[in-house]
Formats: C-alpha cells, structure tokens, sequence
C-alpha cells in the first residue's frame, strides 16, 4: 500500500485540539442568553399578532352577516312591493269585473240579452 492509498480523513482527528466541554457548554449559553430575549419578544409579538388577526377574522365575519341580514331585508321589501303591485292590479281586475257586471245587468233589465 502506498502514499497515495491513504484516505484523505485519515489522521484528521489526531490532528484536533481536545475540545474543552466546560468551553462548549458556556458558549452554548452566551449565545442562548444573547440570542433567547430577542427570541422571546419576538414570540411574545407573534402571539399577540395572531391573537389581534383571530378578533380581525370575527369581527370581519360578523360584519358579512350584518351585510347578508341587509341583502335579506333589502329583498323581503323588493317581494312586499311586488306584492302590492300585484295586489293593486287585482283590485283593479276585481273593479272593472263589477263594473262590467253592474252594466251587463242593467243591459239585461233593458231588455237586451247578450
């Protein structure tokens, strides 16, 4: 086996500096401490955020309801007013059928059948 049959990694982690995990540990928790408070009110907005959207979302659905009762209303007094028109017409039909009806019959007191 020669030079060049040596794998690239071998003798890699002989060449490491031991790792000192007391060093580990402190830098761990300098950056969590530096990083943690930051972290903290940003969840601390996103709750709030999130919160405010669900009152938006309600009160947003509460409003489309208001609008769907007015739609409703707005069609119930379309139907009452087409209701009294069709109601005015039959008085009208139910007039001129007794007018027609006084006049046949004063036809026929005359004398004249029809």
């Amino acid at each position: 086996v020669g030079p060049s049959d040596a794998s690239p990694d071998e003798g890699v982690v002989e060449d490491l500096p031991l790792i000192d995990e007391r060093a580990v540990e402190q830098l761990t928790e300098g950056l969590i401490s530096h990083y943690l408070p930051d972290l903290q009110r940003s969840k601390s907005a996103l709750q709030e955020l999130t919160q405010n959207q669900v009152v938006l979302l309600e009160t947003l659905e509460q409003e489309i309801s208001k609008f769907r009762e007015c739609n409703s209303i707005l069609d119930i007094n379309a139907l009452f007013s087409e209701a009294k028109h069709y109601h005015n017409k039959l008085v009208n039909i139910r007039n001129e059928m007794m007018m027609l009806h006084e006049k046949t019959s004063k036809l026929k007191v005359s004398g004249i059948n029809i």
